[in-house]
């Protein structure tokens, strides 16, 4: 029987990106080997530990979501305990709760994508089709536009333009605030 899991631990410190990507392997061929799933994988990077692990302070941190059997979880125990890089490793199980709430607005966002990717494709079809169809729109439009009478409009806005500045007013009007070299 599958069920969801979560998978932490901590490498150490001195890993480089080689060595945490060979790690990362390891646990997708183990878990693809068992017929598990991985869900999602979480590289949160370098972190201060709460406490010193093998004289380290810091460490790399990863959070696996899966979908595993009880063997797969067994050998990923015996491979996270025989390596030498990591520090701290955890396996639980998930909230089914929690699983399925976020399933669930997985599910809503894909939805969401796909109808938003549905409309950019029909805009993008509907905006080709107006321009191959503009150039005979385009001259009876300006026809249309050069019969049409030209109507004043009935009260004009006055707007109140600045004057300008004279040159003594210019002088007069206070220093820029200056900074101190204090």
């Amino acid at each position: 029987m599958s069920r969801d899991y979560e998978l932490a631990f901590i490498l150490s410190p001195e890993v480089n990106e080689e060595e945490t990507r060979a790690v990362l392997e390891r646990v997708e061929q183990i878990v693809a080997t068992y017929g598990g799933q991985i869900v999602k994988v979480n590289q949160w990077g370098r972190r201060r530990l709460a406490y010193p692990i093998q004289r380290h302070r810091d460490g790399q941190y990863i959070f696996i979501d899966m979908i595993l059997t009880t063997e797969t979880v067994a050998e990923l125990e015996r491979m996270l305990k025989v390596s030498e890089i990591v520090l701290r490793h955890m396996v639980r199980i998930r909230d089914p709760k929690a699983v399925q709430k976020e399933r669930e607005e997985r599910a809503e966002r894909e939805a969401r994508a796909a109808a938003a990717a549905a409309a950019a494709s029909e805009a993008a079809a509907a905006s080709a089709v107006a321009v191959a169809e503009a150039p005979a729109e385009t001259s009876e439009a300006v026809e249309a536009v050069e019969e049409a009478p030209v109507e004043a409009p009935v009260e004009a806005v006055v707007e109140e333009v600045p004057a300008a500045a004279s040159e003594e007013e210019v002088v007069e009007a206070p220093p820029a605030v200056e900074e101190s070299a204090e």
